[in-house]
């Protein structure tokens, strides 16, 4: 009884986790036309909802509640906060604020409820049963949030290491004589990574209208990389002073690059001291059990015999 709840409630997270990562609903509906259109003979609206996937018929419409119940209480701040972490990951499976909070309250009831229900079988004390339910709860609240963190980490160090490559390409380009637009597009045509999708939103805001210094300002604030900002500030400065846009990427090629080789340097210097722990607690007590088992085994076998 006890592994059936806590399958069903895991099932629950991973529905409602599936149902968050479904398309927007204008692609929905898109494909609802397209489907609706494609037939030769008519079908109900009945027959067009059946065929949709359960997570967007059920799951999505009821985190969705659940979002627009929390925007109610939650402080705008809060709010904002939260839609700029999920830009720093990348804005995953187009989440909005709202529907990144209701997942947290989700997952949190959910948990909490599975916990309760176990102690509840199990038959512990009260006071035992509210404590775990409430530790349940709230690391159900604070893992997508560690989740999250650890997405923004990750696509930081993406950026980090592409952007290098990225100098190079951008510097061959506008010294074969295109355009530092241009240039950008040619990265975000070679490559498909977070450095990439970053220039082509920069491109796209640039061609509705946006002055490029404000493009690219916005790109630095969405991935907050010191090294982004280095390059939009440079970027920035040569344009405003007329210099040569060729020149100022070379000498922030040759700036990232020295860059990385530091980074891996550092890197390397503290490998030994990440190794440390490993030995110590995992290689050196399988080394002395190789090593002095025997010996143990032949001494025991010595005092034995000697105390016959």
């Amino acid at each position: 009884m006890i592994f059936l709840v806590a399958a069903l409630v895991g099932l629950g997270i991973v529905l409602v986790f599936i149902g968050l990562a479904a398309p927007d609903p204008s692609d929905t509906i898109q494909e609802r036309l397209l489907e609706y259109s494609g037939r030769e003979t008519p079908v109900t609206l009945e027959e067009i909802e059946l065929s949709i996937p359960f997570t967007q018929r059920i799951i999505v419409p009821m985190v969705r509640s659940v979002a627009d119940f929390i925007t109610r209480f939650t402080p705008q701040k809060t709010l904002e906060s939260t839609r700029h972490k999920l830009e720093l990951a990348g804005n995953p499976y187009n989440w909005s604020a709202a529907e990144f909070m209701g997942f947290r309250l989700i997952a949190a009831v959910l948990l909490a409820g599975l916990f309760f229900l176990l102690f509840t079988v199990l038959k512990a004390p009260m006071s035992r049963r509210l404590l775990f339910t409430g530790l349940a709860g709230g690391t159900g609240y604070l893992f997508p949030a560690l989740w999250l963190g650890s997405k923004i980490r990750r696509r930081q160090d993406e950026i980090v290491k592409a952007l290098p490559d990225a100098l190079d390409l951008l510097t061959i380009c506008v010294e074969a004589g295109l355009g530092f637009d241009a240039a950008m597009n040619k990265v975000v045509e070679k490559w498909d990574n977070a450095l990439a999708t970053e220039f082509a939103r920069v491109i796209q805001e640039i061609r509705l209208g946006k002055p490029r210094r404000e493009a690219l300002r916005n790109m630095a604030d969405r991935t907050e990389v010191a090294d982004v900002t280095t390059f939009v500030a440079a970027i920035i400065q040569a344009d405003q002073l007329g210099v040569s846009i060729a020149q100022v990427l070379r000498i922030q090629s040759d700036q990232m690059r020295m860059r990385r080789r530091q980074r891996a340097e550092e890197k390397a210097h503290q490998a030994p001291v990440k190794m440390m722990f490993p030995l110590v607690f995992f290689i050196f007590p399988t080394i002395w059990i190789v090593l002095l088992g025997p010996a143990v085994l032949q001494v025991m076998e010595l005092n034995v015999f000697g105390n016959f």
